[in-house]
């Protein structure tokens, strides 16, 4: 591939720019891994036989690649974060594509493993890819318009997985192979019809910076409390409420059609009122929406309410690229791609043990599990109403206003 300067990016016609680069990233990632997700709550009940304990076991397993994230930092001493980044994507492609071959314990963990690692290093360099190639005046806005690309193709996956799973008496293994062969597809398009693009030189080590502190709580408890509503929210509507494949990918379908609508709408939301009452907004919802999940075990509550409640909670988690811009506006540019790296780490030090835990507990008393999520979400609204109004390096919390800190 050749290079291309950033700066010199806008010469290039736009189907070869950064931005449908992102873009193409942003649909083929979802193809994969959504399909993934969709069928897999099925998969590993039917095939493999999985209780609580042994998705609690998956996701434990699933989690551990992003656990090592900070290990991206070692890997783009020798290699491009854009070649990082679609390498990662065939992995995650390839490794969907055979899912199904190996529907026991110890194959699927293996292949959640390789899966994971091709999610989780692609996340890692695709956040710091989309903070250095947007510029912080449209970051909001185009943040927004890639959530919803990558709503879309989920849109497309799953609306084809409702309109013919029963049609075509379709098997698991022909999704996944399909699937995954789509990322795969549209990845080696991305390594030949798009030049390197080489923008503000990135350090290449390892950094913890004091005044980056409150990006780095936002993203621990970010990560502890997606568990929950990754792990749990789903794995309930097969378990208590007898959901089939298609009736779990329609779900998701609402929640994608949402996201495509509602996305765009929350960048400009995110523009106009800023991180910390995007934010705020996002972590009050949540309180509401994982108490009522906790009531729906305690009380007794429907289905319509659960699933109700699933795309409420799939919408609030789709405000969290407000903390991307909040670390855009306060971080020098040479530590966007460590600080991804590291900010990712941080994001799965709960994810790694969590869900193993929580799977115990939840056999005893599921409503607890998501009364702990609450919590977690009243501590995450405390960290977001530290931020300022206008935050920036030097004013990075409301209490270094004014102050310029050191830099480490």
């Amino acid at each position: 591939m050749s290079i291309v300067k950033l700066i010199d990016a806008h010469h290039l016609p736009v189907w070869r720019r950064p931005v449908t680069l992102l873009i193409l990233m942003s649909a083929a990632l979802p193809l994969a891994f959504a399909t993934w997700s969709a069928l897999l709550n099925n998969f590993v009940i039917e095939r493999a036989g999985f209780t609580g304990v042994e998705i609690g076991w998956l996701h434990s397993v699933r989690e551990v690649p992003g656990f090592l994230a900070v290990g991206v930092i070692a890997v783009i001493m020798f290699m491009r974060e854009q070649v990082l980044g679609l390498v990662s994507l065939l992995m995650l492609g390839a490794a969907t594509a055979v899912t199904a071959w190996f529907p026991s314990l110890g194959g699927i963990l293996t292949l959640t493993m390789i899966s994971s690692i091709g999610y989780h290093y692609f996340e890692t360099v695709n956040q710091s890819l989309q903070l250095q190639w947007l510029p912080k005046d449209r970051a909001p806005q185009v943040l927004g318009w890639l959530v919803a690309v990558g709503s879309g193709a989920s849109l497309l996956s799953y609306g084809l997985l409702v309109a013919t799973w029963d049609l075509f008496d379709l098997s698991y293994n022909t999704v996944y192979l399909i699937a995954g062969g789509a990322c795969v597809a549209i990845t080696l398009y991305c390594w030949l019809a798009f030049p390197q693009f080489e923008g503000e030189p990135q350090i290449k080590k390892m950094i913890l910076r004091r005044r980056y502190w409150l990006y780095y709580a936002l993203q621990f408890m970010s990560g502890a409390r997606r568990q929950i509503f990754l792990v749990f929210a789903a794995f309930m509507m097969v378990e208590k409420f007898g959901f089939d494949v298609h009736e779990v990918s329609a779900l998701f379908l609402i929640n994608f059609v949402a996201n495509m609508v509602l996305a765009p709408l929350m960048g400009k939301a995110l523009g106009h009122w800023g991180e910390r009452n995007v934010l705020a907004f996002e972590y009050i919802g949540l309180i509401g929406v994982f108490l009522a999940y906790g009531g729906i075990y305690v009380f007794g509550w429907g289905v319509v309410l659960a699933a109700s409640l699933y795309v409420l909670d799939h919408m609030f988690f789709a405000l969290a690229f407000a903390q991307k811009t909040y670390f855009q506006k306060i971080a020098d540019p040479g530590d966007i791609a460590p600080t991804a790296a590291v900010a990712f780490t941080i994001n799965h030090i709960a994810a790694v043990f969590l869900p193993a835990l929580l799977g115990y507990l939840w056999i005893v008393f599921p409503g607890a599990v998501f009364g702990l999520a609450a919590a977690m979400a009243c501590v995450s609204l405390a960290l977001a109403l530290m931020i300022p109004r206008h935050p920036e390096k030097g004013n990075e919390t409301i209490f270094s206003r004014g102050l310029v800190m050191p830099a480490a």
